[in-house]
């Protein structure tokens, strides 16, 4: 500050009452400070990129996550109701509706441990499918119902674990109420897989309880045998 006439004089500015610079006035050694378009663009260049793959990943899930099973009990007596899944190729499918076959060979497992018993029937069955035309087999893993997060959780984890093509198209997995499944089908519990041999109308044939044994075999082959 200096002082003439009597008077103190700022340099930099007169504040007002309120202490603040008047207009067009500012305090010594303040500078402009503009931001260049460029840099605002950078600063928030990280916020699209979340944003971006928030969207994208939100639109990947639901394409991937598979819909919640249909199940409608067709009639009172055992009889393979009308059910919905996706199988490992996200791919959705209805059965009786989708039977590829003349002769379904359905093979449906509870637990996850019972993998290990409908392994057993897979060497068989593909050997018949190659024997009899008209003959296919599908594997229906069965599970309650669950929300789409866990429905996408299970099967994206089978996915990932089952690389052979032919075993993804056959597996299906359903998410239904499994008691009313059950009893459609007769299915007194699930400490054993079951197997149902069904023409395209879910009108069961042939049945079986638990592993592969040549007696259960030969019983299948007999009945494929005497169809005309």
């Amino acid at each position: 500050m200096t002082e003439k006439n009597g008077q103190l004089q700022d340099l930099g500015g007169i504040e007002n009452d309120q202490g603040v610079p008047s207009p067009g006035r500012g305090r010594p050694g303040e500078q402009s400070q503009e931001v260049h378009p460029k840099e605002k663009a950078m600063a928030i260049l990280p916020y699209i990129i979340l944003a971006g793959l928030l969207v994208g990943g939100s639109l990947l899930f639901w394409k991937i996550a598979p819909a919640k099973s249909r199940l409608q009990i067709l009639q009172s007596k055992p009889h393979f109701p009308l059910v919905s899944g996706f199988n490992l190729n996200r791919q959705e499918f209805e059965f009786p509706r989708d039977f590829e076959g003349e002769l379904n060979l359905i093979i449906v497992p509870f637990q996850q441990y019972q993998q290990q018993i409908v392994n057993t029937w897979i060497p068989f069955a593909q050997e018949t499918e190659a024997t009899f035309p008209g003959f296919i087999y599908y594997e229906l893993p069965t599970i309650y119902e669950m929300p789409v997060l866990s429905r996408t959780f299970i099967n994206e984890g089978m996915r990932a674990g089952i690389p052979d093509q032919t075993a993804r198209e056959r597996t299906i997995t359903l998410y239904l109420d499994k008691s009313k499944f059950k009893s459609a089908l007769e299915i007194a519990d699930e400490n054993d897989i079951t197997l149902f041999l069904v023409n395209r109308n879910g009108e069961i044939l042939w049945r079986a309880n638990g592993a592969y044994t040549q007696e259960k075999a030969d019983s299948l082959i007999q009945y494929i045998q005497s169809q005309p």
